[in-house]
């Protein structure tokens, strides 16, 4: 998914131009990296407000357009108002092509449903991870990674080393030596009882 944003220069700093700034609709923001200068930029508040809560805007490449010039970034980093719906800042890292990137990228859970360790032990899948660190060229990217819980049973997990992965992808704790759990299936306390419960009560029909 291709996501671009507008950008204009912010020639005034400092904790009251950013406050005034704020005032007319626009936040403060900066760009760094790619062994350039730091820019000082401002954005649009309700054009970055609605993009925040798209996941692939945090996990993905972005087209930054500041005054006509594209670049491309990631977002690093935004502050929130601590209780009104208000973006105060973001930072944006720009992004060599040829160099590879470190960042988080979520994890899409499918197949609970058909999972025996659901379907048949009436377990629950409980994500342990929501959310993975990778390396890899900005091409390479991914806007998520799938988990598939299909063959997962009751007790058991999915690890980090089983991810299928595209070409090109390592996954950070993996590197680390760190083969995490992703997901795992559990049983309910109240299903375990009354599973006790039931063979307790087919026990005296069997010997009859």
């Amino acid at each position: 998914m291709k996501i671009e944003i507008s950008a204009t220069p912010r020639t005034i700093q400092g904790t009251g131009a950013s406050r005034r700034l704020r005032r007319t609709g626009r936040i403060p923001a900066v760009i760094y990296g790619a062994n350039k200068d730091a820019t000082a930029i401002e954005l649009d508040h309700k054009e970055i407000f609605f993009k925040l809560k798209n996941e692939s805007f945090h996990a993905s490449i972005l087209t930054l357009d500041l005054d006509g010039k594209k670049e491309q970034v990631l977002l690093r980093d935004y502050q929130m108002h601590p209780f009104k719906p208000l973006v105060m800042h973001a930072d944006f890292q720009r992004v060599d092509p040829k160099a590879k990137i470190h960042t988080k990228v979520p994890l899409h859970f499918v197949n609970a449903d058909i999972a025996p360790g659901v379907k048949l032990s009436h377990g629950i899948a409980s994500h342990i991870m929501t959310e993975v660190d990778v390396a890899c060229l900005p091409k390479d990217l991914p806007e998520f990674i799938e988990v598939d819980l299909a063959n997962l049973a009751a007790g058991h997990s999915i690890h980090l080393s089983e991810l299928k992965l595209a070409k090109g992808i390592e996954l950070i704790p993996l590197t680390k030596g760190e083969d995490l759990a992703v997901a795992t299936i559990t049983i309910p306390r109240g299903a375990i009882e009354a599973a006790a419960t039931e063979a307790e009560a087919a026990a005296p029909a069997a010997k009859a």
